[in-house]
């Protein structure tokens, strides 16, 4: 089985469930959206939520994927910035615990922060204050680091840096990597979205994204969406909720349900999913095993609050893609 590295924000999630919308219009945020924000604005998010439950992880849109990896056997590796302190040590022992090898450049900067508020209908609006995440260069990404790895999935929460993340591209496409791409949040793709599709139609080979972000790439509805992102990459996956998601390769189409799961937050779905089709394509599996798998684990983790599936889990996910891969 090949094995996979993953790039992105290496961040601490603030799981903060909120009663209603009334935070994020007092914050003026756009529910479902991510905002970068300052520590000063952290700050007031904290100070709002004060008096509300919080639970805090390890996370970054890579990271999550590259745990869930992991948490399959696959070898993995990641790549981020931390800061020297508390924080950035959660985050270095979270992922040796997980046997994944850490690539992590310190800075004098806090380690970052996402503040995630999950709203009664489990929909999440992210406040991410970068801090030390924000601070990886092109210089750190080389290919003593990444040419022992076949695939290098990568967070388009990055795309806020255009020349990093063309630097990795190009980097990664020289080593022969297959490169995987997350478009990240629909106001991501937004604003860099010029950017964004001639990465793609370049360096990208695997394209995952939401219905939100099929659109704002696209300007169309998802079944349109996957079609025309899969004329720029050799494979597109948009994810479709609770219709499940949607696999394009070769002129081939996948229709693939989503598992009956009862969500208590969507944090980390679209993450897991990347991992669990990682995992199958890795293995050399069928893009419909790939995608199922891939649902399997979006909806398990849908059942947890946060973007970890419990390692009590883990054993009867194991099994059930033992049975998926038999088929």
């Amino acid at each position: 089985m090949v094995n996979v590295i993953g790039v992105g924000n290496a961040l601490v999630d603030l799981l903060i469930r909120i009663p209603d919308n009334k935070i994020i219009e007092e914050l003026s945020l756009q529910k479902g959206s991510m905002q970068l924000v300052d520590k000063e604005f952290i700050g007031t998010v904290l100070n709002k939520t004060s008096s509300l439950p919080k639970a805090e992880a390890s996370g970054g849109s890579a990271a999550n994927t590259i745990h869930g990896l992991a948490a399959l056997g696959v070898k993995t590796g990641f790549i981020g910035t931390i800061g020297k302190d508390t924080f950035g040590e959660v985050f270095t022992n979270d992922l040796k615990k997980s046997n994944i090898e850490p690539y992590l450049f310190l800075s004098d900067a806090e380690t970052g922060i996402a503040g995630t508020l999950i709203t009664p209908d489990s929909e999440r609006t992210f406040t991410t204050f970068l801090g030390a995440a924000g601070e990886i260069s092109q210089k750190q990404i080389v290919p003593q680091i990444i040419s022992d790895y076949k695939i290098f999935h990568i967070e388009g929460y990055l795309v806020f840096n255009q020349g990093l993340i063309a630097h990795i591209a190009k980097v990664a496409k020289d080593c022969g990597l297959i490169i995987s791409l997350d478009l990240a949040s629909f106001n991501v793709v937004e604003a860099n979205l010029d950017f964004l599709r001639k990465l793609v139609k370049e360096y990208v080979d695997i394209v995952f994204a939401n219905e939100e972000e099929a659109k704002a790439f696209t300007g169309k509805e998802p079944e349109e969406a996957l079609n025309e992102i899969a004329t720029m990459a050799k494979i597109a996956i948009v994810k479709v909720g609770k219709n499940g998601s949607l696999i394009k390769s070769n002129d081939i189409t996948y229709q693939i349900s989503p598992i009956t799961a009862k969500p208590i937050d969507t944090t980390g779905a679209g993450d897991l999913y990347a991992g669990g089709f990682l995992y199958g394509y890795a293995k050399g599996l069928s893009f419909e095993k790939c995608g199922k798998i891939g649902s399997l684990l979006a909806g398990k983790v849908i059942e947890q609050l946060g973007a970890k599936i419990p390692p009590t889990a883990w054993d009867e996910i194991r099994k059930k893609i033992a049975v998926i891969e038999s088929e």
